[in-house]
């Protein structure tokens, strides 16, 4: 029964797809048909085509590669963005024909030209300078589409700030940087554009967005969100348990909050609703779990990947970092849901209207055995790339094994070219974080931000967190993940290391709260979208998801002060006592948010608990003593209050 709920779900795919289109600008492309849209797909599959190839069979110039991704993107771009909302929203205009045009000659001319160029060496000519001019201004332009004005907004001041620096007041001021430099820097240089974000999205997140796109294809959704109903369905809360599993199991493969909320939320929210929970809480339990697939390993968002470049360290790393945060914030939430339930009564699924768990593991199970293998190749020393290429080639041979899963060439070319269409924006997100970057090395005023910071927190690390959790947040403002954590990274993050902060601690530290922008007010993209799954106000979701992904913004503090819980030592019993300590902390903090354990609780145990949790979060045998002592307390007071509500409730017979 609850299969046969799914699939009618899936029968409304258009309107998830307009969902998604309403709240995510990244995916408000044109739907083209006939000839148009063979022409675009098929741009897309040899993208895709492209890129499998430079993986794991031909060899190629990073910085050719870098153009040749670059140029792909913004040709797409181009086709599938309408300019404006007034735009045919199923053809290009001629207008979108020229810039295309000028978009790949101004890309392609360095893919074509980069050896010409490099032995050229600072003797640049105007044709340099003119097909840097166009590229820049392109790449805003295709930003603008893509995402909305606020990246090239931040990217167009960086730009300004460089040329502007002899007119600009006290710290801010600089010598300047001549127009001819800046084209040259940003366009030639290894440091703009074509830069480190750009590389990354042209090797490790372009693959990981196709590995994402082919588990999809195979059928891995239905292996996630069925499994989760199968397991979680009938246990008190069950459909927000199930929401839970299946968001942060699908939202590790996709990357993207608002994709993942109009994708699961579609069915999760629904039957939520149906077994009590109100439309506020149903949607904002959608939104934070599928934020929460963003920092969940092993494949996490495309920020992680950015992260491990940007720290020089085996992409494993982040991925052992990210356990036990990623783990205290989905138990968090986990515990929440089912308090929830616990204090307002509600009940799981019946049992006969669940899916049989065997049948779906019969049916979908081996899809599990890409992601093993992944796992395998990047614990052994093989380069993300080797392994996300021989994921990709095995997720395509394993689906058939069963009829269910089998591709046919349409299907294989048709999950080519989502995977290529799911990493333009990307691609041109790191173009355009590119000038922030070029122009902090150029300028020096990464240097300057970081000393602002420090002055302004007066060198004190708790309120330097502050600073940057703020900051981190208002600059996620309807930005996707990726650029909103290298925008607030390359500023924030050496702030924190000046006062003795681990760099994954403080790189780790931003991309959460990069992550945490889609459901923090006033712009909530992951909690817009669950809203209008639920016809529920967005502002009131949008703080109620605050409230339930509050460990999201509590733990990052805490491995700051406790490096242990992000396994950067060797494993030992101390750090077994710290995690166990953080999970039972994490338990308290549930009930105090919720305000319920045993029994309904009043302010004092609220309180009791919530300060338990925050000295149990924080490692050392006192303080988790402390935690314990106050739990142990507020357990005494809910045993009286339950043995008193028992006493004074009538006997059988009496009148009511």
């Amino acid at each position: 029964m609850a299969e046969d709920k799914h699939n009618k779900m899936e029968s409304e795919k258009i309107d998830v797809d307009d969902l998604a289109k309403k709240f995510d600008s990244s995916s408000r492309f044109r739907v083209m048909k006939g000839k148009m849209g063979i022409f675009v797909a098929a741009i897309a599959v040899a993208m895709s085509v492209f890129h499998l190839l430079t993986a794991g069979v031909i060899s190629m110039n990073s910085m050719q590669h870098r153009a040749v991704h670059l140029t792909f993107a913004i040709v797409l771009i181009f086709l599938l963005y309408p300019a404006t909302k007034k735009s045919n929203k199923s053809a290009p205009s001629i207008v979108d024909y020229v810039l295309t045009a000028l978009g790949a000659a101004g890309v392609g001319y360095l893919a074509v030209m980069f050896e010409d160029i490099a032995r050229r060496g600072i003797n640049t000519t105007t044709l340099d300078l003119v097909m840097g001019f166009i590229t820049m201004v392109l790449v805003l332009e295709a930003a603008r589409r893509s995402m909305g004005k606020q990246l090239p907004i931040i990217g167009l001041a960086f730009l300004l700030y460089a040329y502007l620096g002899p007119y600009l007041p006290g710290v801010l001021g600089h010598r300047g940087i001549s127009i001819d430099i800046l084209i040259e820097r940003m366009y030639l240089g290894n440091e703009g554009i074509f830069g480190i974000a750009l590389g990354v999205s042209a090797t490790y997140v372009f693959l990981f967005v196709l590995f994402g796109a082919f588990l999809n294809g195979t059928g891995m959704s239905s292996l996630f969100t069925n499994g989760a109903i199968a397991v979680a369905g009938s246990r008190p809360g069950g459909p927000a348990k199930v929401s839970v599993l299946a968001s942060g199991s699908l939202g590790m493969i996709n990357g993207s909050a608002v994709a993942n909320v109009a994708t699961t939320g579609i069915f999760s929210i629904p039957l939520m609703q149906r077994v009590g929970y109100k439309k506020n809480f149903a949607a904002s339990v959608e939104a934070v779990s599928s934020t929460g697939g963003q920092i969940m390993p092993p494949i996490m968002g495309a920020a992680a990947f950015v992260m491990a470049e940007f720290l020089g360290i085996p992409f494993t790393h982040i991925i052992v970092a990210a356990i036990i945060p990623a783990l205290l914030y989905f138990v968090a939430v986990w515990f929440m849901v089912h308090f929830e339930a616990k204090k307002t009564g509600i009940q799981g699924i019946a049992r006969d209207q669940l899916p049989d768990l065997k049948k779906i593991l019969k049916q979908r199970g081996h899809l599990i055995a890409p992601i093993i293998l992944l796992l395998i190749m990047l614990f052994n020393g093989f380069t993300p790339i080797y392994a996300a290429f021989f994921a990709i080639i095995s997720t395509y041979l394993i689906a058939f094994i069963r009829k269910e899963t089998r591709m046919s060439f349409k299907d294989l070319l048709h999950t080519l070219a989502e995977g290529a269409k799911g990493t333009v924006v990307i691609a041109i997100a790191t173009a355009v974080v590119g000038f922030v970057i070029g122009v902090v090395n150029l300028t020096g005023i990464g240097l300057q931000l970081t000393n602002m910071i420090l002055a302004l927190a007066q060198g004190q690390l708790f309120l330097t967190l502050l600073l940057t959790m703020i900051a981190c947040i208002i600059v996620g403002m309807g930005l996707p993940s990726t650029a909103a954590y290298i925008v607030a990274v390359v500023v924030a993050a050496p702030a924190l290391i000046n006062l003795g902060v681990a760099p994954i601690a403080a790189h780790m530290f931003v991309f959460y709260y990069a992550c945490l922008s889609n459901i923090t007010p006033p712009v909530a993209m992951a909690s817009y979208t669950a809203a209008a799954l639920a016809n529920a106000n967005p502002t009131q979701v949008s703080w109620t998801a605050v409230r339930l992904g509050l460990a999201g913004f509590i733990v990052p503090f805490f491995f700051i002060y406790s490096p242990s819980l992000l396994l950067q030592s060797n494993f030992s019993i101390s750090i077994v006592i710290t995690i166990v300590a953080a999970i039972v902390g994490i338990y308290a903090l549930s009930t105090a948010v919720i305000g319920y354990w045993i029994e309904h609780m009043n302010l004092i145990e609220r309180v009791l608990m919530f300060a338990a949790s925050v000295v149990l979060i924080y490692s050392g045998l006192f303080t988790d003593a402390i935690g314990i002592v106050l739990i142990g307390l507020t357990f005494i007071l809910q045993k009286r209050k339950q043995k008193n509500r028992v006493f004074k409730q009538p006997s059988h017979g009496q009148a009511m």
